[in-house]
């Protein structure tokens, strides 16, 4: 059966000229212009409910490559469930100063205020990873936003937030992300702010949560704002969550997953004593802190999150001399770590090898972090570029790009003996793109030598130069 699309035609006055814009209901419009004057445009997503007149909650969705319509499809299911408007502007980008970035937001927000009713203290934002950084802040400048879903990150600037304008913040984070740590140690931060504040964890790393996640923090908002008397009480909503968060529950405490448990408890005390009798809650969660199995992960997972940190501060004190002091030297090190970290992620313990899958990702985040700030120099440095490149080929071995990053550069400056090495590490790791390979910056000479060509012959079969034995 084909499925119909249900079609909206409004007349828009936010444009120099009053226009008729047609809007699908029920799927992503990738491009809305904000005016005919500006060539900026925004992604868009209203709910198969959508009425015009009546006002809706909204969620502004950050991605900092401008690729409004993809990180809306990442929310689309959970708005859809929640009947909550989407937005993503397609122009905020991290090679914009964050000025600009807030500029292009405003202009997006105040277009869309002009086109819909949106609730009063129901606009909030969101994102993953980066833009999630920047939706957090966003607060700071627009004070009609209310709270915010940051998945896979933490505020953006602590130093900018203030007890005198809080807002709701949810995060979602996987318990392999590298971020992990540090959003749940702010957890106490917003408590001590006074910032309305919950975390929702699942299995995994620094990835995209589910729907079902993407569901809970929209529900969440729901809650808060029926706390506050924002929207009307829904007895049938708050009872179905509530038993929905209740099942998750019982399903750890069958896994033996006893801290998770005694902190979903204590979350969902805090949500749902406003509207319910929480003390047998309270009792429960007594019982599980009593317990043996609370105890012993309680104490693993303190003692694994400690020595995190502690290898944290070595990565960042040794690669900050090793970059300084070009000390290729080290990558002797840097392996024997990577090694290390094998050995925690095989790990039979799920603390110490959750840790271990972490601090695999924060060192790959903490290169490719100075990578980027190199770059941004002028003039750029290159040797502190190929000693990071290389160590790359150490912590991400299976990404290609690194090893012909440290390829071209050496051919560049005739180190042709650092080039044929990483050449052959390359091809030992299956890459296979020939054409690639003789079309790499900088290596017109290095191309063209016996040595290049042998290596070629010997693992991809067919060199493109004839190797000339004398």
């Amino acid at each position: 059966m084909k499925k119909l699309l249900l079609v909206l035609v409004l007349s828009v006055s936010f444009l120099s000229t009053a226009q008729e814009l047609t809007l699908r209901i029920g799927t992503i419009m990738k491009s809305i212009a904000v005016n005919d004057t500006i060539p900026e445009d925004f992604a868009l997503f209203l709910p198969t409910k959508f009425d015009a007149s009546k006002s809706w909650p909204i969620i502004f969705v950050y991605d900092m490559q401008g690729r409004g319509d993809m990180v809306l499809r990442m929310f689309s299911g959970a708005a859809e469930q929640n009947n909550y408007i989407l937005a993503a502007s397609n122009k905020v980008n991290d090679s914009l100063s964050l000025t600009q970035n807030v500029l292009i937001s405003r202009r997006m927000f105040n277009t869309v205020f002009k086109m819909f009713k949106i609730q009063k203290d129901r606009v909030y934002t969101a994102g993953f990873d980066g833009g999630a950084r920047i939706a957090s802040v966003m607060p700071t400048f627009m004070n009609q936003i209310t709270g915010v879903i940051s998945c896979g990150s933490t505020v953006g600037n602590k130093e900018i937030l203030s007890s005198k304008n809080p807002f709701h913040f949810v995060g979602v984070v996987g318990n392999e992300d590298f971020n992990y740590p540090e959003m749940v140690k702010m957890e106490k931060l917003f408590d001590l702010m006074k910032f309305p504040n919950q975390t929702l964890i699942f299995n995994g790393g620094h990835k995209w949560p589910s729907q079902h996640l993407l569901s809970r923090a929209m529900e969440l908002f729901d809650l808060r704002a029926m706390t506050k008397k924002v929207i009307p009480v829904d007895t049938a909503f708050i009872e179905n969550s509530y038993d929905s968060r209740l099942l998750e529950v019982n399903e750890l405490i069958a896994n033996s997953r006893a801290v998770q448990a005694y902190d979903e408890l204590g979350e969902i005390m805090e949500v749902y004593r406003h509207f319910k009798d929480v003390d047998s809650l309270k009792s429960s969660r007594k019982t599980l802190k009593r317990g043996t199995a609370y105890k012993s992960q309680k104490r693993s997972l303190n003692t694994w999150l400690f020595k995190e940190s502690l290898i944290k501060d070595d990565y960042d004190y040794y690669l900050e001399e090793d970059i300084f002091t070009y000390n290729y030297n080290n990558l002797g090190w840097w392996n024997y770590q990577m090694g290390e970290l094998k050995k925690h992620r095989n790990s039979k313990n799920e603390f110490q090898r959750q840790m271990g899958v972490r601090l695999e990702g924060y060192l790959n985040a903490l290169i490719e972090d100075n990578i980027d700030l190199i770059t941004l120099d002028t003039p750029i440095d290159e040797e502190a570029l190929n000693f990071l490149w290389m160590l790359k080929t150490i912590t991400s071995p299976d990404d290609f790009s690194y090893y012909k990053k440290v390829i071209s550069l050496n051919a560049k400056v005739e180190d042709y003996g650092t080039a044929l090495y990483y050449l052959e590490e390359l091809l030992k790791r299956g890459y296979s793109n020939t054409d690639e390979l003789y079309a790499l910056e900088h290596t017109a000479l290095f191309r063209i030598t016996p040595e290049f060509n042998a290596l070629v012959a010997k693992y991809l079969k067919k060199a493109r130069y004839d190797i000339i034995e004398e």
